[in-house]
């Protein structure tokens, strides 16, 4: 049982969840570093997700017998190209949720991409400094908005409610 591949995908859930519980926790606290741990927990948190999203990616993979079944990353079998070579109904639901940024699993993919960033500089304002105003305004639009735990918690939701859903689908009677 343990070499099945839906236990990593089931693992990465259940981690998720862990993550959430110690950031509720976090933010209930009064620690010095609240704000730290609170921001742990949230890469934590989407480290975990995109994991199980790379464990459901390699159960549906694996169970259709795909080329590239072993892929490190999930955005190597969520591309259409590979979706052509070897089609599949679940796949395709994925292929589609990930390229809608609108989606969860859009906005899940792109808030982990967004971990390997460098940190940015503050954007100066444009202007002459000779004639500066006392008020100076300066676009903060750049700056993506923090995640907040009940958007993941939302996430996990979805991504345990597919995995469920696909396994239905997927069993062999």
């Amino acid at each position: 049982m343990a070499g099945e591949l839906y236990t990593r995908t089931n693992q990465k859930i259940f981690y998720a969840g862990l993550a959430l519980e110690s950031w509720r926790k976090a933010e209930e606290g009064r620690a010095m570093n609240a704000q730290a741990l609170v921001q742990a927990e949230r890469e934590a948190t989407l480290f975990h997700l995109y994991g199980a999203l790379l464990g459901l990616c390699h159960e549906i993979a694996g169970f259709y017998r795909l080329p590239n079944s072993s892929a490190a990353r999930a955005e190597v079998l969520l591309d259409r190209q590979s979706l052509s070579g070897a089609p599949s109904p679940e796949l395709a639901e994925l292929v589609e949720l990930a390229e809608n940024r609108q989606t969860w699993l859009g906005q899940l993919l792109a808030a982990h991409a967004e971990l390997f960033k460098p940190p940015r500089q503050p954007r100066e304002p444009k202007g002459d400094p000779s004639t500066s105003a006392l008020i100076e305004a300066v676009s903060l639009g750049d700056e993506p908005p923090l995640l907040e735990r009940e958007t993941l918690e939302g996430w996990r939701q979805a991504l345990k409610a597919l995995a469920q859903r696909f396994r239905e689908g997927l069993s062999e009677w």
